[in-house]
């Protein structure tokens, strides 16, 4: 039984690649194409054909998403907050958030030939190495903050792969918001981790994707020394809901 059930995921795992691939070689074309149209129209375009191939990709490989409003939907820019458990984030993105939206990228992948191009018009590229590229990954989010583009964040970091909800958040994202004085919508990735763990070639398994989107946490007015408070209500938030859905280990002082 147990070689039979390797087989079947290891040809799951093959199958789930080549649809991956397949979809992706069928809409790079038109994607070079957009992405000349500059990084607000054309980044734009971009992510209608990369929600084309997540609304392809996620069904046919038996992963079926449902999205949860626990507050009306804005269509007003805003900062989005998510827990990041697995590397299957990303493509849910692409799939779930309400757009246009960008997530922040590292910068020294836009120098890449071709990719860079395409990379620089789907995400704001973040280069934290000097004050200088601080300053202009500021005034980039602020560009597309004020052409109605929201942010996507994951403010742990990295992914958690730990036994709790949620690992420290950096501030960073909590600055941003309140610089810009644009709203935080915390989102809930809440099956991801189940279906893909770690980048393992039989890692990947079908099943259900739970997107829950929070109510908006405002901050007109806040200002920097209200970070730390920011930081901890919008993350008991996101732990309090994360709990509805699965058993954590006993909580532990962060």
């Amino acid at each position: 039984m147990h070689v039979l059930l390797k087989c079947f995921r290891a040809l799951y795992s093959v199958y789930a690649l080549i649809v991956w691939l397949a979809i992706m070689f069928l809409i790079l074309p038109p994607i070079v194409l957009v992405s000349f149209l500059g990084k607000v129209k054309g980044g734009n375009i971009v992510f209608y054909f990369l929600r084309f191939w997540a609304h392809v990709w996620f069904p046919a490989v038996g992963i079926f998403v449902r999205k949860t409003w626990k507050a009306p939907k804005s269509n007003d820019p805003c900062i989005y907050l998510a827990n990041h458990s697995s590397y299957l984030d990303a493509a849910l993105a692409v799939k779930v958030m309400p757009l246009p939206f960008r997530p922040l990228g590292k910068s020294e992948l836009s120098r890449i030939p071709l990719f860079g191009l395409i990379y620089s018009r789907s995400v704001v590229p973040v280069d934290r190495s000097t004050a200088k590229g601080r300053a202009q990954s500021m005034r980039d989010m602020l560009y597309m903050i004020k052409r109605n583009v929201s942010l996507l964040i994951f403010p742990e970091g990295t992914t958690n792969e730990t036994e709790q909800p949620l690992l420290p958040f950096h501030s960073g994202a909590f600055r941003i918001a309140i610089e810009t004085q644009t709203p935080i919508r915390p989102v809930l990735y809440v099956d991801n981790h189940a279906r893909l763990a770690k980048i393992k070639f039989l890692s990947l398994n079908p099943g259900p994707c739970r997107v829950v989107f929070l109510p908006l946490v405002p901050v007109e007015g806040l200002t920097m020394e209200d970070v730390p408070h920011l930081k901890k209500q919008v993350r008991h938030m996101m732990e309090e809901e994360l709990r509805k859905y699965r058993n954590y280990q006993a909580l532990q002082a962060i």
